[in-house]
């Protein structure tokens, strides 16, 4: 299928389907040890010289060298990917590290170089660093970051937000029937970030939030935590000072809890949940999008039942293999990011004037895309997420309600 091809399909009323752009040609930070060294970034050239006013030169802004390498390395080999599976002859992509001397003077000699388009940065700060010296010269950024305060004016945030994850969860569980709602949220910008999603989904679905309750990421505070959420001392003053014991205490007053932290976080609450009266099966135990990588909950019975949203992975496994035969490694989930910004670029090459930054307003369809991670499009130049919702169970992550195919 031609870039073009799809295009019109586009104009004509439907997403853009970028993954089939790939998909049909291919057919034809924080880690506890030291990571491995991470594949070397491929560049995908033409097999014959092409003029250079024949192409689009694309930047892919990265840290390539330094902690977060294996991560650079991932989205820039899932870029030159997407050049390679859609045959592209028109996007000339070329990698500069943000790590070794600063993002902002990666940026300055992509653009003294002639790109036209960035893609990238990944960090926050690099971003920011990086913003100035691409606006001086009106090319847009499709940067990696989850920070949607970045987006504005010529810098789009592809990252995953967590917000979008406490909403879809919320409103699953409002469907179901689920009322009353509680949550524990992390301190910090994350849980902050969460707990204003996990208010407004609860209150524009009609729920009640019975507790909403901050806990410092530290073990030794989860109990402290879990008491307060489950409102034990006062349950158990309401029950007349304890006498009897914890069987005399009346339920939690919650229906659906949502623990907006990792899923190893969310396990470890279990227990202590359960000894203050709220024990796994009573209550809808809601998580986000930060279970989507962690298989080993499915070995934790506790946490079986448990649900949260994510974008699609059918897609992603199949680029990982793909990945894993060209480049020899396991991509970063982020890598598909890396991969549908291309695969965008190659999309609008025909609304793209050579010589010229990368038209905005190819962007700004509410019917958007379709790409590895499943449909997007920008809202305020954050990419929206269609999601689906999940469930923990003992033989893995099981797709409990699909994403959805179409905004």
């Amino acid at each position: 299928m031609q870039a073009g091809q799809a295009l019109q399909r586009w104009r004509a009323g439907r997403p853009l389907a970028l993954a089939a752009l790939a998909l049909a040609a291919a057919c034809a930070p924080r880690p506890a040890p030291p990571p491995p060294p991470p594949p070397p970034v491929e560049e995908v050239r033409p097999e014959r010289p092409i003029p250079p006013e024949a192409f689009h030169k694309v930047a892919i802004l990265v840290p390539l060298t330094g902690p977060n390498a294996p991560v650079g390395a991932s989205l820039a080999n899932a870029a030159n990917l997407a050049i390679a599976d859609a045959n592209a002859k028109g996007i000339r992509l070329t990698s500069y590290d943000t790590a070794a001397g600063g993002a902002a003077a990666a940026a300055t000699r992509a653009l003294a170089e002639g790109a036209t388009l960035i893609l990238g940065p990944l960090l926050a700060a690099d971003v920011s660093a990086a913003r100035p010296v691409a606006e001086s010269r009106g090319v847009p950024m499709l940067t990696f970051s989850n920070d949607a305060a970045l987006a504005s004016g010529g810098v789009f945030v592809l990252g995953f937000q967590p917000d979008q994850s406490v909403v879809r969860i919320v409103e699953h569980a409002r469907a179901r029937g689920a009322r009353r709602f509680a949550a524990l949220v992390p301190q910090g910008v994350y849980g902050q970030r969460a707990s204003l999603a996990f208010t407004r989904a609860v209150e524009a679905g009609g729920g009640q939030i019975v507790s909403l309750t901050t806990f410092a990421r530290d073990r030794a505070q989860l109990p402290a935590a879990a008491r307060r959420v489950t409102d034990y001392d006062g349950r158990l003053q309401r029950a007349g000072g304890g006498r009897g014991g914890p069987a005399q205490l009346a339920p939690v007053a919650f229906e659906a809890l949502l623990i907006a932290d990792s899923g190893t976080i969310a396990a470890a609450f279990t227990p202590v949940l359960a000894r203050f009266g709220a024990p796994p099966g009573s209550y809808l135990l809601m998580g986000t999008e930060l279970w989507a990588t962690e298989s080993g909950l499915t070995r934790v019975p506790q946490m079986h039942g448990a649900q949260f949203a994510a974008v699609p992975d059918d897609r992603f496994r199949q680029l990982a293999s793909r990945y894993e035969a060209r480049f020899g490694g396991t991509p970063s989930r982020l890598a598909s990011l890396a991969y549908d910004a291309t695969l965008l670029a190659i999309a609008s090459t025909g609304r793209w004037q050579l010589g010229r930054p990368f038209p905005r307003e190819v962007l700004a369809d509410p019917k958007g895309f379709v790409g590895v991670d499943g449909i997007f499009r920008f809202r305020g130049n954050v990419a929206e997420r269609g999601l689906e919702v999940r469930e923990v169970r003992a033989n893995g992550f099981a797709t409990a309600v699909p994403a959805p195919r179409q905004f």
